[in-house]
């Protein structure tokens, strides 16, 4: 048996592909890339090895200032992507990389699906990790974090170096490490804590690492490399040689003496050494905890104990989401997403989905206890303008609906509660009355619909052609098989069609939690990405609507799809309609981001257009009304309470019912003059907005993101 960390095993792995051309943009083919997990798990399983796969399920509070230096990190390459693909129109390549959005969430259903053993941890991933292969006697853990080295469990082996054809890598031996730095085993953890990890930061310990290092130089053993200080070894070994030292004389002693620690220093060094000790080791320090406990439910006084434990039933097997998190946790995290930070149009995801997780939150801590007064969940979302000091609280709110309790959601059975689950998981995002296309249409389609429902009522800016490539590749996508898809072309990348993707994967996210929520009124797989949704075509769709393609070219021809459409989108308009809500028009000018392939004369096959990125009409709207928030010297997300205070609504035109496509050369061209859209308010969510506003660039925002 061979452990694997998931997370890591799946990133390194999808990273070769990206870069070796299985992937042509930043939002992932996910027909392809369950494949390509296929083939991974296969390469093992004929070789007799049984795989267990790990996800982090939670990040625990004592690594989080970790967690946010690492966000930060690829904020800073999301925006190198985004320039990039503004600038060339293409892919970057060599080193700059980013994960796209919904992998680590998505990736374990995927391994389900293909008969794969599947844990989410309760606690620090790592720890379970090695637990659990201790336990086991497992062969090996494959991952790619030094702590596994400094555990005393299976031998670590390395996912980066591994050879699928093959299956050879490189395995990192603790008792060679030991040998050459002169340590046993169990002295490994002080050695990692004093130079440093997850738990115990670098700069906590930087006076015993300095004093070590001021012996070891006393001794003659080091050289300097100039400009370069202290190299990584010789610290390595100054160190070892302090713990060596003290340790003999105070072996007795879990953390020596002599290291003159203050309290507070003292400690933190006790944790960090007990997130390394397993639990045979943890009994011969019985006065410290040598593990977290088992997680308490912190929304207790809010839900069952029946509750709770079918909640983390769920969460161990990779079965739910969002849900744990909410109800054991009280807090919800949610990763980097692929935005561009300087797009001035387009919401982050963050706050998009802000409003159906108030709902799911509401939902989730509603009326187990009687009390009206719901408590606040506090989110450490990364989004642009986000500095990740502290999370942001946010608010239950109340379905817009009569709200049946989770037991009756969870544990009753019978048609009239299937369907008081169906409206309830659709009043999650305001749109009950498409319970009535249940069963005739797929429920990957279902689900579709709802989203992109949702996210019309929510981004004002979002056109009919952003609904048009929406619904289109959905529908399309079920009669593509994963060789038609690889071989798509694109004659450039728009990076607003590659945020509208990303999104839309996020919003999935939001579909199966708010799923989970409602007792699982529709299968899990209706809500995975390869069921709807495609990265290369939706841009392939993107670029099409934006250059007018007549509705029947958009759908391939296909009648039976250009009826689905019809009637997806009939629904979605009939929606918006009620809610006062003006979808409009708004072809893209392909004038900004051009390939370095095409010149300035050549057509692309897109309907004849010039290629570029797309952004030309958002380039003469910021001309035309003094650039953007950046040039205006505004900070994004100053004054955001405000923001929230302000709500949507509002008395707007209504919406019609087709597409009113305007050919001049000026997008925002009507009946003969020239001005900017009138935006939408979308859906109105006066209750419990929170504390954020955002840039004053984005006028009258719509209502109410992990």
């Amino acid at each position: 048996m061979i452990l694997k960390n998931g997370c890591e095993s799946h990133s390194k792995h999808y990273q070769s592909h990206t870069r070796s051309g299985w992937y042509g943009l930043p939002t992932p083919l996910w027909r392809e890339y369950v494949a390509i997990l296929k083939n991974w798990v296969e390469a093992f399983t004929s070789a007799g090895i049984r795989l267990v796969f790990f996800f982090d399920g939670v990040v625990e509070e004592q690594k989080r200032q970790e967690w946010v230096k690492r966000r930060r990190r690829v904020n800073g390459e999301v925006s190198k992507i985004f320039h990039h693909i503004k600038a060339h129109g293409e892919q970057p390549g060599g080193g700059l990389f980013c994960l796209p959005s919904g992998l680590a969430t998505f990736t374990p259903f995927a391994l389900r699906s293909l008969g794969q053993e599947v844990f989410c941890s309760v606690q620090e991933a790592d720890y379970e990790i090695a637990s659990y292969a201790h336990r086991h006697e497992c062969m090996g853990i494959l991952g790619q974090d030094s702590d596994f080295i400094i555990y005393n469990s299976a031998p670590y082996l390395s996912v980066a170096k591994l050879q699928l054809d093959s299956l050879i890598t490189v395995q990192y031996d603790r008792a060679s490490l030991c040998r050459a730095i002169g340590l046993a085993v169990t002295q490994l953890p002080l050695l990692a804590c004093l130079l440093g990890n997850d738990v115990v930061s670098e700069e906590r310990m930087q006076h015993i690492r300095s004093n070590a290092m001021a012996t070891y130089r006393s001794l003659g053993k080091t050289y300097t490399v100039p400009h370069s200080g202290t190299p990584p070894g010789q610290m390595v070994l100054a160190v070892a040689q302090l713990v060596s030292s003290v340790w003999n004389r105070e072996e007795d002693e879990l953390i020596p003496l002599s290291l003159n620690l203050s309290f507070p220093d003292r400690q933190l060094l006790e944790k960090g050494l007990c997130s390394y000790l397993l639990s045979q080791e943890a009994l011969q320090h019985s006065d410290v905890s040598a593990s977290p406990s088992d997680s308490a439910c912190v929304m207790e006084r809010n839900v069952s104990p029946q509750i709770f434990k079918a909640c983390r039933e769920k969460h161990v097997a990779a079965e739910g989401f969002m849900v744990y998190s909410v109800v054991c946790e009280g807090m919800v995290e949610c990763s980097n997403t692929l935005e561009d930070e300087e797009d001035a149009e387009l919401l982050p995801q963050a706050l998009v989905y802000k409003s159906c997780r108030q709902h799911i939150y509401g939902l989730l801590l509603h009326e187990h206890n009687g009390s009206l007064d719901l408590p606040a969940i506090r989110e450490w979302f990364v989004y642009p303008g986000n500095p990740l000091k502290e999370p942001d609280i946010v608010h239950p709110v109340p379905l817009p609906c009569d709200q049946p309790s989770l037991e009756l959601l969870w544990f009753s059975t019978g048609p009239e509660v299937s369907a008081l689950r169906l409206v309830t998981f659709l009043s999650v995002f305001d749109c009950k009355e498409f319970s009535e296309l249940h069963g005739t249409i797929e429920d990957s389609l279902l689900a579709a619909l709802c989203l992109v429902t949702y996210i019309t009522l929510q981004v004002e800016s979002l056109s009919l052609e952003d609904v048009d490539a929406y619904l289109s590749q959905a529908v399309c996508l079920r009669l593509k098989s994963p060789q038609e898809l690889q071989h798509i072309k694109l004659p450039y990348l728009s990076s607003r069609a590659v945020q509208l993707g990303s999104l839309y994967v996020r919003g999935l996210s939001h579909l199966l939690g708010a799923n989970t929520a409602s007792g699982c009124p529709l299968p899990s797989a209706a809500m995975m990405p390869w069921q709807s949704f495609d990265g290369r075509l939706f841009h392939s769709k993107y670029l099409l609507a934006h250059s007018g393609t007549e509705k029947a070219e958009l759908l391939d021809g296909s009648s039976s799809c250009l009826s689905q459409f019809l009637c997806m989108k009939e629904k979605l308009t009939e929606a918006c309609r009620k809610r006062d809500r003006v979808l409009q028009s708004r072809p893209r000018a392909s004038t900004q981001e051009k390939s370095p392939n095409t010149t300035s004369g050549r057509r692309d096959g897109h309907r004849g257009r010039r290629s570029g990125g797309g952004e030309g009409c958002r380039e003469t709207w910021m001309h035309r009304h003094g650039r953007g928030w950046r040039e205006r010297g505004e900070t994004r997300y100053e004054n955001r309470e405000k923001w929230w205070e302000r709500g949507g609504g509002g008395n707007q035109p209504r919406a019609t019912e087709q597409p009113q496509l305007h050919p001049h050369p000026n997008p925002y061209y009507h009946d003969g003059r020239s001005r900017p859209p009138q935006h939408s308010r979308g859906r109105s969510y006066h209750t419990n907005r929170g504390r954020y506003q955002l840039a004053p660039r984005w006028s009258q925002p719509p209502g109410n993101l992990n």
